[in-house]
């Protein structure tokens, strides 16, 4: 199911970037239960409003994302396949794997054309855009006052939306999204 679930993500991928003629990099698919799907990019970076909270597009060099929806098989009932699910908290740690020097960040939620509601910040890479990088995305689940939960809820699915969650990649390349430009 999860080598299916990443072709799809790939295939997907591949159709936006064709539809769009814009790269994107997807560094990584993952699944977590009760049924959310995590797809880690780096993509071109972009304006972004309102721009007293933001990095502008000249001054960064990729815009990181993290894509978080319902998967469409095996979710809660009631969930909406394929939708956004809110209220996380997710940083991303960019570490440049030839000098060691790195950048922290927290996404926002972000809305756009292309993925609708995703989580994502513009980002200065800590060093060259041919450099490889490590990359680390920590997922927080959201408070008790960010999220009430129902009984049948917990009932189904226990206390909370998901456990807290790290998710760790290294060689990544970024340079083709970083030389890229949207507009």
């Amino acid at each position: 199911m999860k080598k299916i679930f990443t072709i799809l993500c790939l295939l997907i991928s591949i159709t936006i970037y064709s539809q769009s003629e814009k790269p994107e990099l997807v560094i990584a698919t993952e699944r977590v239960e009760p049924g959310i799907l995590f797809i880690f990019e780096g993509a071109i970076k972009d304006n972004i409003s309102p721009s007293s909270m933001h990095l502008s597009e000249n001054e960064t060099n990729i815009h990181i994302e993290a894509r978080v929806n319902w998967d469409t098989d095996n979710i809660p009932k009631g969930t909406p396949a394929g939708g956004f699910v809110p209220y996380l908290y997710i940083s991303a740690h960019v570490i440049n794997q030839k000098t060691g020097l790195s950048t922290f960040v927290d996404l926002l939620p972000h809305i756009n054309l292309v993925d609708n509601f995703h989580y994502a910040r513009n980002i200065s890479l800590p060093g060259s855009v041919v450099d490889k990088y490590s990359v680390k995305f920590n997922v927080t689940k959201p408070s008790g006052t960010d999220l009430a939960l129902h009984m049948d809820w917990l009932k189904s699915y226990g206390k909370q939306l998901l456990e807290n969650k790290t998710f760790s990649y290294d060689n990544v390349d970024f340079s083709a999204v970083a030389k890229a430009s949207r507009n």
